[in-house]
């Protein structure tokens, strides 16, 4: 089985109206978070701000202290049955302008619970929860 290793964050901004989330809707069709491949010699924040910066544009970046937590799913590619691991970390932005790669097909900023509803897949919902959970949720 082939290893893939990931980093990625729950990205946010402040708004007038509230707290708003940031989701890219990817190629396959799902809502999920900012989130890329490690490269050789990289701790996971700095694979983080590249990601962050090369799917959206965004640079300015602040991790919040206390949340870091792992995601774990397999999928299949062609050479094989591949076991992959994300590390995710929540972090803030001002930055409410998102120049959005060839990488992905949209973006869009939501509340809490429209961002819940709107991630397609299970383990990210589990993470926005983990958010709400432990008093980051504002």
């Amino acid at each position: 089985m082939l290893e893939e290793r990931s980093a990625g964050a729950i990205l946010y901004r402040e708004s007038p109206t509230g707290r708003l989330y940031l989701l890219l809707n990817y190629p396959s069709g799902h809502w999920d978070f900012v989130k890329g491949n490690i490269e050789k010699g990289e701790a996971l924040k700095q694979t983080v701000l590249r990601e962050i910066r090369e799917e959206t544009g965004i640079t300015d970046v602040s991790f919040i202290d206390g949340f870091e937590d792992k995601v774990e799913y397999h999928y299949q590619r062609e050479e094989g049955l591949v076991h992959k691991e994300v590390a995710f970390f929540l972090a803030k932005t001002s930055t409410e302008h998102v120049e959005i790669s060839h990488e992905h097909l949209g973006f869009i900023w939501l509340g809490f619970n429209d961002a819940l509803q709107k991630l397609t897949y299970k383990n990210a919902q589990n993470l926005m929860k983990k958010v709400r959970k432990l008093g980051f949720e504002a």
